[in-house]
C-alpha cells in the first residue's frame, strides 16, 4: 500500500483505461492533466489510431485536448498484454441488455479475460461500468484469486460508478464527487488515493455493493421521474393543457419539487438500461421492482404515442403516414452532443419506416448515421433550409438542439409533431407528441 499511495503522489503511477468511449476518454483527459502517465485501451482500432493521432472520436471533446495529453505522454492501444505496465486499471466498458432485457456483462467479461493474464501484485483495478449490485466481487473477484491475488493484501479491487453527462458545461469528471466503494478497506483506501488524485470530491461507501447499488439509484430516480412527467404529458393532452407550461409553473416552488420535462422517451446508457439491472437482481431475492418496472414501460411506449399523434395530425391534413416524407430533428439522445446511445428519436424513426413513411433526419452533431448494435439507417444529415424544410409533409422535433433555426423552421414546415415543447401547438400545424 505504502508503494502504491507513493507512486499515486509522485505522479509516476500509470493508469489504464480500459474502453476509451464517452467515460473513457473524459476519464483520461483528466488523469492525464493531474500529471498521471495514461494509457488507453481500446478493441476498435479505429478509434486506437484516431487518439494515437491526436483526433478525438467525440464531437463534444476537441481534438486539441486529445493533442495535448498525446504530448504529456497519452497513449492509446489495443494491446491488452500491456496492462502489466499499469499500476492502475480502470474499466469503462459497455453494460448493455440483451434480447431478454437482461443484463450483459460480456463486455466485462471479455475484458477480463484479455487482462487477467497480465495482472500483478500492487496494482488496483477498478469497475466503472454500470451494473447490479455484486458484480465486482461475484465476477470480477474471481479473475484476481485465479491469478494468485488477494485483494486487500496484494491487490486492489474497487467499484466507482461513472457519472458523466456529456455536454453538461457546469460540470465534468473532476467536479462531479466520486463515489468509492472497495472489496476490503484497504482496497477502498486504494481507490480513495487514486480517484483523489484527480477529482476534487471523493465520497467513500462501505462496500462494492453499496457503490454499484449507488448508480443504480441515481439512474432509477431519474427514470421513474420521467415515466411519471410523460404519463402526466398523456393526461394533460387529453385535456387540453401544455405540460411545459405546467411544469414550469411548478418549478416556480422553492422546495419539494423538481422539474422534470416529456419527451420521447428516455435514452442514453444509463436511464434506458440500469432500471432492470435492479429488476434482473431483485429476482433473485423474490422481490418484483413493479414501480421500476412501470416507468421503464411507460418511457419505452413514448415512441409508438408520438407515431399516434402524428398520424392523427396527418389525417387531419388530409394526408397518410404511409407514403409521406418525415424529417426527424435531433437524432443524438440529448441535445447538443453526438451522443446516439439509446436514443429515442431512433425508435420513432424505426417507427416511421415501418408506417412506410419515407424518414430523413438533420442533426449537426450527427452528420452521418452511425453503425448501431441494433439500429441501421444509411442517411446523412440534411442540411436545414427553408426550401427543404418545406419539402417534408411532417417535421419531428426530437431532440431539441440550440443549433436549429426554430423560427425558421416554424415559418416554413407544413406540420411540425414537437415532442420537446419548442413550439406552442395550435392543433393544426403544430402538434405535441
Amino acid at each position: 500500500m505504502t508503494d502504491f499511495l507513493d507512486r499515486i503522489a509522485d505522479r509516476s503511477a500509470k493508469v489504464g483505461i480500459l474502453g476509451l468511449g464517452y467515460v473513457g476518454i473524459p476519464l483520461a483527459l483528466s488523469i492525464a492533466r493531474c500529471g498521471l502517465p495514461v494509457l488507453g485501451f481500446d478493441i476498435a482500432q479505429e478509434r486506437v489510431d484516431q487518439l494515437q493521432a491526436g483526433k478525438s472520436p467525440i464531437r463534444h471533446i476537441a481534438d486539441d485536448e486529445i493533442a495535448r495529453i498525446r504530448k504529456d505522454g497519452f497513449e492509446a492501444t489495443g494491446d491488452f498484454s500491456r496492462a502489466s505496465e499499469c499500476d492502475a486499471l480502470i474499466i469503462c466498458v459497455p453494460t448493455p441488455l440483451n434480447k431478454y432485457r437482461e443484463p450483459d456483462l460480456s463486455f466485462v467479461e471479455a475484458t477480463m479475460v484479455s487482462i487477467a493474464p497480465h495482472l500483478r501484485a500492487g496494482q488496483l483495478l477498478s469497475l466503472e461500468s454500470t451494473t447490479w449490485p455484486g458484480t465486482t466481487a461475484e465476477v470480477l473477484l474471481p479473475f484476481i484469486t485465479r491469478a494468485g491475488l488477494t485483494p486487500g493484501a496484494d491487490f486492489y479491487l474497487v467499484y466507482s460508478p461513472e457519472r458523466e453527462d456529456p455536454g453538461n458545461a457546469h460540470y465534468h469528471t473532476q467536479t462531479i464527487p466520486k463515489i468509492v466503494g472497495g472489496h476490503t478497506e484497504a482496497c477502498r483506501a486504494a481507490g480513495e488515493a487514486l480517484y483523489g488524485a484527480f477529482i476534487d470530491t471523493i465520497v467513500p461507501v462501505s462496500s462494492t455493493q453499496a457503490a454499484e447499488m449507488v448508480k443504480l439509484l441515481e439512474n432509477i430516480h431519474r427514470s421513474v421521474n420521467i415515466g411519471l412527467i410523460n404519463e402526466m404529458k398523456l393526461i394533460a393532452e387529453q385535456m387540453g393543457l401544455d405540460i411545459f407550461e405546467v411544469v414550469n409553473a411548478a418549478k416556480t416552488k422553492p422546495f419539494g419539487f423538481t422539474a422534470y420535462y416529456p419527451g420521447p422517451g428516455v435514452g442514453g446508457h444509463c436511464i434506458p438500461i440500469d432500471p432492470f439491472y435492479l429488476t434482473w437482481k431483485a429476482r433473485e431475492y423474490g422481490l418484483h421492482t413493479r414501480f421500476i418496472e412501470l416507468a421503464g414501460e411507460i418511457n419505452a411506449r413514448m415512441p409508438q404515442y408520438v407515431i399516434d399523434r402524428a398520424i392523427e395530425a396527418l389525417n387531419g391534413q388530409g394526408k397518410a403516414l404511409r407514403g409521406s416524407r418525415a424529417l426527424a430533428l435531433g437524432i443524438a439522445y440529448k441535445r447538443n452532443v453526438d451522443d446516439m446511445r439509446e436514443s429515442p428519436s431512433v425508435f420513432v424513426m424505426e417507427l416511421l419506416r415501418d408506417w412506410g413513411a419515407e424518414v430523413a433526419y438533420s442533426d449537426p452533431h450527427v452528420p452521418v448515421f452511425p453503425p448501431m448494435r441494433e439500429h441501421d439507417f444509411d442517411l446523412s444529415s440534411v442540411e436545414l433550409t427553408p426550401e427543404t424544410v418545406a419539402s417534408y409533409d411532417a417535421v419531428f422535433v426530437l431532440t431539441d438542439h440550440a443549433d436549429f433555426d426554430y423560427e425558421m423552421i416554424g415559418a416554413n414546415a407544413q406540420l411540425i409533431i414537437d415532442t420537446r415543447g419548442r413550439f406552442l401547438p395550435d392543433g393544426k400545424k403544430v402538434w405535441r407528441a
